[in-house]
């Protein structure tokens, strides 16, 4: 036993700022966190907490970690905080009462976790947040992708289509999250510098599809003259889609009344959509390397390992967002039924075997 724990440290001990290569090597097989051979007493025991499994994207996340946490020979505690955060305060408390030595989470609201990232700090369980960033607090470890790239790519495929005239909606997400902040602003942004010449309809729906839905319809109604959305998240797809239907606007992207939609997540009912024609284009986030990592780097801060800022060996970049925080920023390619580039940001096609949403079981 001495031995084989040498010989994964020594593994794991990597060069400067490289990641944790443990996740999906090991080889174990099994399809969770428990059973399988080995001392199961040796193994870490990693509290999970998901944050909702009312969408498609975090029903996926969810289904990944287990397979994950099996790979790595780890053991999950979880919970479900269903988009709550005071429900999220309670779940990790019940967590560190079952005598969890990590913590992962994606607290939806990323200013009120606060609080819960200085208990655990000051219980010395180290926390990894996925998909969301904290406000303020310390945590080992963020994995997400770079989201203000995400409201660029949108803003990009959107401009390029659109011929940098025309009127856009933006089915915002939820501003109390960073995540909502970043393709916001960054969406804005990038309308503003490269297409002038595009009207940007802003529309708060703190990730609530009934209401995307009806604030689609509202702008619509005002301005038939619309030609393009972006929806922050799949949240919305399928009340975007009902709105075109009823107004005879959900036609191909030959026909001079379609409407080009841009969605993000990347699930597989997106790339379903692209191949129909039904929407455009979408960001793939990636849910199973959200899994995978968040639980990697879990295991190596109980295991006492560190990182630096710098590129990784899994096609990312760890950023040091401030003074405790680090943030390993994933791969989130653009999505498109051609696999083309737009405004210099590259794409790949909806059937790419690559894609995480092309690969769910």
């Amino acid at each position: 036993m001495v031995r084989r724990r040498f010989a994964l440290a020594a593994a794991l001990t990597l060069s400067g700022c490289l990641a944790v290569a443990c996740g999906g090597n090991s080889g174990s097989g099994e399809s969770g966190g428990s059973g399988g051979g080995g001392d199961a007493a040796a193994k870490p025991v990693i509290g999970v907490d998901y944050p909702r499994s009312d969408t498609d994207f975090w029903n996926s996340y969810i289904s990944y970690v287990p397979k994950s946490a099996g790979e790595l020979g780890a053991d999950t505690k979880t919970t479900n905080s269903q988009n709550d955060i005071a429900k999220l305060t309670s779940n990790v408390q019940t967590l560190v009462g079952q005598g969890v030595k990590a913590v992962v989470m994606a607290p939806q609201d990323t200013a009120a976790v606060a609080p819960t990232l200085q208990q655990l700090e000051n219980k010395k369980i180290p926390a990894v947040l996925v998909d969301t960033r904290p406000d303020t607090g310390n945590a080992f470890m963020v994995v997400r992708a770079d989201n203000r790239a995400y409201g660029e790519k949108a803003c990009r495929f959107l401009g390029e289509k659109l011929q940098g005239k025309g009127k856009v909606v933006m089915l915002e997400g939820d501003l109390a999250s960073i995540n909502g902040r970043d393709r916001t602003e960054a969406f804005n942004d990038c309308m503003k510098q490269n297409y002038p010449g595009i009207k940007v309809f802003g529309e708060a729906t703190n990730w609530d599809g009934a209401v995307a839905s009806q604030k689609l319809s509202t702008v619509m109604t005002a301005n038939p003259d619309v030609k393009g959305v972006y929806m922050q998240s799949s949240f919305a797809l399928a009340g975007t889609l009902q709105v075109l239907k009823q107004r005879d606007l959900l036609v191909p992207p030959d026909d001079p009344k379609h409407v080009f939609v841009v969605s993000n997540d990347g699930i597989p009912q997106e790339l379903k959509d692209i191949a129909a024609g039904n929407i455009d284009a979408t960001v793939s986030q990636p849910a199973d390397l959200y899994a995978k990592w968040a639980l990697s780097y879990a295991k190596a801060a109980i295991e006492g390992k560190t990182f630096q800022p710098g590129k990784t060996d899994h096609d990312s970049t760890i950023i040091q967002v401030r003074s405790g925080l680090l943030e390993d920023q994933l791969s989130a390619p653009l999505v498109t039924a051609d696999g083309g580039t737009y405004g210099d940001i590259p794409s790949v096609k909806y059937d790419d075997k690559s894609l995480w949403g092309n690969n769910l079981s």
